[in-house]
């Protein structure tokens, strides 16, 4: 699906299995922005059976002409208290060079029109605390920080601990 915007040249698309490597790549650069690059172990294969085969998360290409310049991944999520899914954005990127031209509210946007097109009431994701550029556009869409919760994760050796308690 190709989804029209108001920036003349640019277009946002629905990701096909044959932009693994293209999704791969933009990951590995968001990473490297994050300083985060050290915690990248996906693959193409394992990307390509967890979006493509599994469908457990879906992507939207960012595109100035024909050439991709970002990305959005994102999933469900479920809230109990509302009783309904929503969207979580796992990442959002834009090529550094590309900055500036709207795309990445667009694909916001793109992501709002998604969620209220599936009945959703909630898009979330989080923010690094030191990315203030991110913090500030974020703010000037109307979003807030959830400051009274605190993320937890398990993984690794702890995550099977008590998997297999």
């Amino acid at each position: 699906m190709i989804y029209r915007t108001a920036i003349e040249h640019f277009t946002i698309r629905t990701a096909e299995p044959e932009d693994t490597a293209l999704i791969l790549r933009f990951i590995r650069e968001l990473a490297v922005y994050e300083k985060l690059e050290h915690e990248v172990v996906a693959t193409e294969e394992v990307l390509h059976r967890s979006l493509f085969r599994n469908h457990q998360a879906e992507v939207l290409i960012a595109q100035e002409e024909d050439r991709p310049v970002g990305f959005a991944l994102f999933f469900h999520n479920f809230s109990t208290f509302l009783g309904k899914a929503n969207l979580y954005l796992e990442d959002l990127y834009v090529d550094p060079a590309c900055r500036g031209k709207g795309y990445g509210k667009a694909l916001l946007s793109c992501l709002a029109k998604v969620a209220v097109e599936r009945g959703c009431e909630r898009l979330d994701w989080w923010c690094l605390d030191w990315n203030e550029p991110s913090v500030r556009f974020y703010r000037s869409l109307g979003a807030k920080p959830m400051s009274d919760w605190t993320v937890y994760r398990l993984e690794g050796d702890s995550l099977k601990a008590l998997g297999n308690n």
